[in-house]
C-alpha cells in the first residue's frame, strides 16, 4: 500500500478529487491532509473523510526538521501538493525526491515563479493575449515550478475570456487529470 499525503493550502477541491479517486483502492491510501491555514476548507474534507490532518507552522517547517519525522510517522511513500502555497524547503525536497509532484495552472515554463499561482497566473495569461492555457504537473525541485514536466493538459483561451472564466476552464482540468496522473506516476515508480 502506498501512503499519499496531500498538502493543501485552501479549499481543497483537488484534494477532494484525488481523494474520491483512490477511495477503496487496494494499493493508495491518502494517509494525510497536511495544511497551513488553520480552518481551511480541506481540513473539513479530510474530516468527511477520516483522513488524519497535520496544521503545520512555518518556524518548523522552514527552519526545523520540515515536519520530515512527522511524515515518517505516518509512513509516507510520496506528496502532493494541491494548492500548497509555501515554498517546500529542502530538507523535505531531498527527503522526498522524485516523490513529490505539484500542479500548475499554465502550461510552464511560462507562467510560474515566486508569486505566480492562482488567479495572479491567470491575469497574466490573459493581459498577454494567449491564445491557449492549461495545467503542468511536476515534480518538485528546490525552484518555484521547475521540476521536471510528468503531463500537460491544454484549453482554449479566447477574447471574452476573464481571469474568473479562465480558471473554471483550468480547474476542469484540474479535477480531470491531476487524480489519474498521480496514478500514473505512482504505478511507473512503483513506490513499495
Amino acid at each position: 500500500m502506498k501512503r499519499i499525503s496531500i498538502f493543501a493550502s485552501g479549499a481543497g477541491s483537488n484534494a477532494q478529487r484525488i481523494i474520491a479517486h483512490f477511495a477503496g483502492s487496494t494499493e493508495v491510501e491518502i494517509a494525510l491532509i497536511v495544511c497551513n491555514k488553520p480552518g481551511a476548507g480541506v481540513l473539513e474534507i479530510a474530516s468527511s473523510n477520516n483522513i488524519p490532518t497535520l496544521i503545520i507552522e512555518k518556524e518548523q517547517f522552514f527552519r526545523g526538521n520540515a515536519y520530515v519525522d512527522e511524515l515518517g510517522s505516518f509512513h509516507i511513500d510520496f506528496i502532493v501538493l494541491a494548492g500548497f502555497l509555501w515554498k517546500v524547503p529542502s530538507l523535505l525536497i531531498h527527503h522526498y525526491l522524485g516523490r513529490m509532484v505539484n500542479i500548475h495552472p499554465a502550461l510552464l515554463p511560462n507562467y510560474g515563479g515566486k508569486g505566480m499561482y492562482g488567479h495572479f497566473v491567470h491575469e497574466a495569461v490573459i493581459a498577454n493575449k494567449e491564445t491557449e492555457s492549461g495545467i503542468t504537473i511536476h515534480f518538485v525541485d528546490e525552484e518555484y515550478d521547475h521540476g521536471s514536466t510528468f503531463f500537460q493538459a491544454r484549453c482554449q483561451v479566447t477574447e471574452t475570456d476573464t481571469p474568473e472564466t479562465l480558471a473554471s476552464k483550468i480547474h476542469l482540468l484540474e479535477h480531470e487529470y491531476y487524480p489519474k496522473v498521480i496514478e500514473s506516476i505512482l504505478k511507473s515508480q512503483q513506490i513499495h
